[in-house]
């Protein structure tokens, strides 16, 4: 099931859904490295600009801001001596209650960042005054195919336009300075359930993006436009397609022998969703990319195979869309392991000589340093406990498989680390050349994996082809407790040379935000708690925190105007984890920080959730074990496991006032749809959708009677 939270009147009047409501002064020191007025005309992107950006460090010109995408700033005014003295400088509110996972642009005192359904907002960087805002209006029913909530990481700047892809595929081109639409292109098939929550990156003169949507059953690609008219210059597919139709290149040749079957039918998955650098002086792009549709590969690629390019960093000539290299993170790829993770470039000095290497701790547990000329492995090592696998074989550049890990058995399967949710997700990793360590937002969630027996491919509907029901949340709070304690989340110092932890700063819970380092001795990140909080960037003291209000997963900035230094980043609660499991205050803002600053939020209100007692019910235990199953495969990815509600209404308190007929028209029919609560006539039955029903009923019942 998916959103029901932007059509919400409509569904009032079909069912009462929701059950609540909704010290001393510091100096500051002028630099000129530091002095940025805010601009009425931004001036132009260029590539110069970009490749020197350590020269206008007072700006964040691109997504990790630089193309190596260290997410390293080079300002100090903010340090570990006094950054205690920070203090909120502005916010600015959106109304877009959804995910906030944008790191935002600054570009000459003006911040472009994003919020959910793809709007751009332009904002004064100084006083937080709203400029313009560009609202792409994407359908909602789009929001259907959007696995993750319909979320956006952001814009990238050329000439003077900012660019942002919508979560229904299209790539747009917006005036800097007034936020009128220059141009719009659609970057996919309209009738495959593509979507696009990455930002875009800019290379000589060309707008890169690729795409997600693997679970639904697409091909995956990433495609360069013409910055200056949007015309397509070229296409690399992550995957290959039917070989009857004829191979793209040579390259699409090569990888369709890895395959076996007919991966066609359900797309093959491999949408690069989200990392890419670049490196100027090789003249090399890399992307991430992800995983296989379906995710078990015996469904996919019955035979095995290593199922090229899934779960890879691809290395392209920019200028052309070539293949140059590419490394393979985990072959074969069958737990949602994608490699879209955080790539960051370097130059390191290892066993006596300066490597140019590319870092990544992508989902499967393992942190890889290779040569970004080559791709050849030079060090793997797990970042987080890891037993799907016994390490990584440096000559070949393969990992170990543990026994089982295949989970091959319907009757067997495999308890492991980490999970789809990953040993680290799409949170920014960054990199401070000054400590020479990286950041990793990293996490420890267990998944129990196993064979989906009554899997059949549906397209446009989610294909995972595994049991999804088996790591549901056991009903039993003891168990559940246990499963609960396995659960953790830190801030992860890696040493990329040595290949091993320096030290970490354990979290109350996963999903911990993304993670900004600077030439203050600093590191910034935000939490689940919602507290945003800074630590020395050499040992892991913590140095000053502030309550955010909400969870915060964005990756922070940081920039100066008129001599003084900022730190800011985007907050809201949502994406995956927030609808999945975590519930958070529906607050969405950027919060701006400097020295001595002494603005403070408004206070929030969150009424309390109201659950009506449930009447007596006749269903059997069988139908509501087959309802929590049913459940678990085609809702929890928006309505919570156990119907407990993250972000969107609760379930509960719909199902609890026992209005079948309305519920029907729902989920059955898709009288929402609209809204992008799809109807499942096509995959459920009548029966099927009562059992759902009345598992929630019961899970109202719980909550009810505790």
């Amino acid at each position: 099931m998916m959103s029901i939270l932007n059509n919400l009147p409509k569904f009032l009047v079909l069912l009462c859904l929701i059950g609540c409501s909704p010290e001393n002064e510091t100096p500051v020191d002028e630099d000129d490295s530091m002095t940025s007025e805010v601009s009425t005309n931004p001036s132009l992107i260029t590539a110069e600009r970009i490749i020197n950006a350590d020269d206008e460090p007072q700006n964040w010109l691109s997504h990790g801001r630089t193309y190596s995408e260290q997410r390293f700033s080079p300002l100090d005014q903010i340090n570990d001596d006094n950054v205690s003295k920070l203090g909120l400088a502005w916010y600015y509110d959106i109304p877009i209650r959804r995910g906030m996972e944008a790191t935002s642009i600054v570009i000459d005192g003006r911040m472009y960042t994003t919020s959910g359904w793809s709007i751009v907002y332009a904002i004064d960087a100084k006083s937080g005054e709203e400029l313009w805002v560009y609202d792409p209006e994407v359908p909602r029913a789009w929001g259907r195919y959007a696995c993750c909530d319909v979320v956006n990481r952001g814009v990238a700047a050329w000439g003077n336009m900012v660019y942002v892809g919508t979560i229904d595929g299209r790539l747009i081109a917006i005036d800097a300075a007034t936020g009128e639409e220059s141009w719009s292109v659609s970057t996919i098939d309209r009738s495959k359930p593509y979507t696009i929550t990455g930002a875009p990156r800019v290379v000589n003169g060309k707008v890169i993006i690729g795409n997600g949507g693997a679970e639904y059953g697409v091909r995956g690609y990433v495609t360069a436009y013409d910055a200056v008219n949007g015309e397509q210059l070229w296409r690399f597919y992550t995957v290959p397609g039917n070989p009857a139709d004829g191979f793209e290149d040579d390259t699409q040749e090569m990888a369709a022998e890895t395959w076996n079957g007919q991966w066609w039918l359900a797309g093959g998955g491999g949408t690069p969703w989200d990392a890419m650098a670049y490196d100027p002086e090789l003249n090399l792009l890399y992307i991430g990319v992800g995983n296989g549709s379906p995710w078990d590969r015996d469904k996919r690629s019955p035979g095995g195979g290593d199922n090229l390019f899934l779960s890879s960093i691809v290395a392209l000539n920019p200028d052309t869309g070539k293949y140059v290299w590419h490394y393979q993170t985990t072959p074969g790829d069958t737990w949602d392991f994608t490699a879209t993770q955080s790539i960051i470039l370097a130059d390191i000095e290892i066993e006596g000589s300066q490597r140019k290497v590319l870092m990544q701790a992508p989902k499967n547990g393992y942190f890889y340093v290779l040569d970004r000329k080559t791709g050849k492995l030079i060090s793997a090592d797990n970042y987080v406990p890891v037993t799907w696998s016994t390490g990584v074989d440096i000559a070949s550049g393969r990992p170990i498989e543990a026994e089982g890990a295949r989970y091959p058995d319907p009757e067997q399967p495999f308890l492991q680390f980490p999970g789809p949710f990953g040993g680290h997700n799409w949170h920014p990793m960054s990199y401070s050349p000054q400590t020479g360590l990286a950041y990793v937002s990293a996490q420890e969630l267990p998944f129990i994996y196993g064979k989906d027996i009554n899997y059949k491919y549906s397209p446009g509907e989610w294909n995972l082809a595994i049991d999804f029901s088996l790591s549901a949340t056991p009903d039993d709070p003891a168990a559940a407790k246990q499963v609960d304690e396995l659960i953790k989340g830190r801030l992860l110092a890696w040493d990329p040379v040595t290949n091993k932890r320096v030290f970490a700063i354990e979290h109350p819970g996963p999903w911990n935000g993304g993670i900004l380092s600077t030439a203050g001795n600093l590191i910034f990140q935000g939490n689940i708690k919602g507290e945003f909080v800074a630590y020395r960037a050499d040992n892991g003291d913590q140095l000053w925190s502030m309550q955010s209000q909400t969870g915060v997963v964005a990756g922070p900035v940081s920039y100066a105007i008129d001599g003084e230094q900022y730190v800011s980043v985007t907050v809201g609660w949502g994406t995956i984890y927030g609808l999945v499991v975590e519930k958070r205050p529906p607050v969405s803002r950027v919060l701006t920080f400097k020295l001595n600053g002494d603005e403070s939020l408004p206070g929030v209100v969150q009424a309390a959730l109201v659950i009506p007692a449930p009447k007596a019910s006749s269903a059997s235990a069988e139908q509501i074990a087959d309802g929590r199953q049913q459940f678990h495969q085609r809702c929890f990815m928006c309505h919570a496991d156990g119907a407990k509600a993250g972000l969107l209404p609760d379930l509960r308190a719909a199902a609890s006032r026992d209005v079948p007929e309305a519920w029907n028209e729902i989920v059955l029919n898709g009288a929402l749809s609209a809204s992008g609560m799809p109807g499942f006539s096509s995959v459920l039955t009548p029966e099927k959708v009562e059992d759902i029903r009345q598992y929630v009923i019961e899970r109202a019942r719980v909550a009810t009677a505790e």
